[in-house]
């Protein structure tokens, strides 16, 4: 079956990969676009650990405060270059870490080195579900940002306000 431009800009659109690589994936799968985007996605990953070694220096800081005013994150994300801190996808990570950390009050991110301190019941931000989608983790939304963007990217803070906390 010969792979069309259109499934070819279909499976760009909902994975962010290169126009090459979405025409390979769909050729090895004969343009079954489920089986190529899973074929995207453990490329993806493979190149994640390739990137998480990178220093990442840049990024930015974002804050969410929940409706009504009594609840409010902050949280730092960092990529390697000023020119990926400002896109989209960073961007829009950068907004849901800070909700997920508004809802989910994490006790810490979950890259860190703990020295015994931390209860056993509370759960590293990083190894959180996701709050839009709890079949994926945090972690599993910062490597697909990472794979998207094609840099590495790191949370390296958050802050959380309570009124009255």
């Amino acid at each position: 079956m010969a792979v069309t431009t259109e499934q070819v800009k279909q499976l760009r659109e909902a994975t962010g990969a290169g126009i090459m690589d979405c025409r390979r994936a769909l050729e090895q799968t004969g343009g079954n676009l489920e089986e190529a985007r899973e074929i995207l996605r453990r490329q993806g990953l493979a190149s994640v650990e390739k990137k998480k070694s990178r220093e990442a220096r840049q990024g930015l800081v974002d804050a969410y405060i929940h409706a009504g005013g009594r609840i409010g994150a902050m949280v730092e994300v960092n990529c390697e270059t000023d020119f990926v801190a400002r896109t989209d996808q960073f961007r829009t990570l950068a907004r849901e870490l800070a909700m997920q950390v508004a809802a989910m009050n994490p006790s810490r991110v979950g890259n860190e080195e703990t020295d015994g301190q931390v209860s056993e019941d509370s759960v590293a931000l990083l190894d959180q579900p996701w709050i839009r989608d709890p079949s994926k983790t945090i972690r599993d939304l910062v490597n697909e940002t990472i794979a998207q963007v094609g840099e590495n990217v790191v949370v390296r803070r958050f802050a959380r306000f309570e009124l009255g906390g």
